[in-house]
């Protein structure tokens, strides 16, 4: 069929056969999933998950095509129920005549609960054979019963080389192509690589777009530059994409890379994102994983939270950026989570140990006549406000929770720490904190 030349260039080049298809090795290896059903396999439900522009709705198509199916195609942005109960009537006609279905649901992911389930018995009878498309995580936002009746396959954005032949294609196809010589300059060709960002809807989005303002056969990188400018990034903040991002910068933080965090920063607040988000991320990391090897952490990022709060955009962008490089420089400790984990765990196979009666609050006089604060011993009574006490239930005396890391500052909260220990084994205090 020839290719309709007022459709966009995207649809137009979008492969007709296996052969086309570019990217996605891992799926189309010998042996994999994908290569069974392309090569004449079952064809069980799938969903694709993947980035926009990595092929989903095209491996639809071209499974729809192998099996002969009848191509049924829905979006969860413009259907519901009704549009479900329209579908399967007339693939239960086909059935009968002997032809089967694919349906292909794009964006799968936002249809609700009772719209998933509407699928389920005719997934499991096989009326249709569901195909659907998500760029989030199908663990979160599918229900467990369709989930079990269909195989995911993810989708890795496309790689340069895979984009590389998309463009080659585009502008060597007279037919479905662009339709006319243009030729790119070499800037413009590394440009409009790196501005599809793996999606090779918006490279061909961009290539016609700069062919357009070119006004000639030659198209130069400002060309080009124009014509992505005109694209917004895409970037879900409600989805993967702002959890990814996030993930990538606490991650870079961690791993005291300060060059790489600014940088998944500074996609961040380019996508639009709320710099609150991120600041709020680095308040957590402070603790998480710099924790008391530099108390200060903490500090600089409530800071910037604040400061962000006081001052707005962009200015507060800049105590955002102090902020990141402090935490990707400083030193390391992840002793406040494992000492959390350890008192909670502590805490749940001993949930019921009561508190020793000298530990115990002894607001009236029936409270203190039951022995409530009976023998408890006020430390700033004594050298230094440490005695000779016990503080935890006779069970557990002895047990370690708080396990101090000798990095950085808490270096010299680990020496205070055992020194208070060591007080309170002996009950002599003939020493202050700051002793060596």
């Amino acid at each position: 069929m020839p290719a309709d030349p007022r459709a966009p260039l995207a649809d137009r080049l979008r492969p007709r056969g296996p052969d086309e298809l570019e990217g996605q090795e891992h799926l189309r290896a010998p042996g994999s999933l994908l290569a069974r059903i392309l090569a004449g396999g079952p064809l069980p439900s799938l969903v694709l998950w993947g980035p926009p522009g990595s092929g989903k709705t095209t491996i639809a198509r071209l499974l729809a095509g192998r099996e002969d199916l009848a191509f049924e195609a829905l979006s969860a942005v413009t259907s519901g129920v009704k549009d479900v109960r329209e579908v399967i009537a007339r693939a239960r006609e086909r059935r009968a005549e002997g032809r089967g279905t694919l349906l292909f649901v794009d964006e799968i992911h936002r249809f609700n609960r009772a719209q998933q389930d509407a699928f389920l018995p005719h997934v499991e009878d096989g009326t249709v054979v569901l195909v659907g498309a998500t760029t989030e995580n199908p663990g979160f936002s599918l229900v467990g019963a369709l989930l079990s009746r269909v195989r995911v396959l993810r989708l890795d954005p496309l790689g340069p080389a895979a984009l590389e032949r998309i463009l080659e294609r585009a502008l060597g196809d007279r037919e479905r192509g662009l339709g006319r010589p243009v030729a790119l300059a070499p800037e413009a060709s590394a440009l409009l690589l790196e501005a599809a960002g793996g999606d090779a809807r918006r490279l061909l989005g961009i290539l016609e777009s700069a062919a357009d303002l070119a006004g000639g056969p030659r198209v130069e990188a400002a060309v080009v530059r124009a014509a992505a400018q005109t694209l917004v990034p895409a970037y879900d903040r409600s989805g993967d994409d702002r959890y990814d991002l996030l993930s990538a910068l606490h991650k870079s933080l961690r791993g005291s890379d300060a060059d790489a965090a600014l940088f998944w920063m500074g996609r961040m607040l380019e996508a639009g994102e709320d710099p609150r988000v991120i600041a709020r991320r680095l308040v957590a990391m402070a603790s998480e994983d710099v924790g008391l090897a530099d108390p200060g952490a903490l500090a600089t990022a409530v800071h910037a939270l604040a400061a962000l709060e006081f001052l707005g955009q962009p200015e507060g962008e800049l105590a955002l950026t102090q902020a990141v490089i402090h935490l990707a420089t400083a030193p390391k400790s992840n002793s406040v989570v494992r000492a959390l984990g350890a008192a909670r765990d502590l805490a749940r196979r001993h949930p019921d140990l009561p508190v020793p009666l000298h530990l115990r609050n002894a607001p009236t006089a029936l409270a203190r006549a039951e022995g409530h604060g009976a023998g408890y011993r006020y430390p700033h009574d004594h050298p230094h406000a440490v005695v000779a006490q016990d503080y935890l239930p006779p069970a557990l005396l002895g047990q370690r929770i708080y396990e101090p890391h000798e990095v950085g500052a808490e270096r010299e909260v680990a020496r205070r720490h055992a020194w208070w220990q060591r007080q309170r084994a002996r009950g002599a205090a003939d020493e202050g904190p700051g002793a060596s």
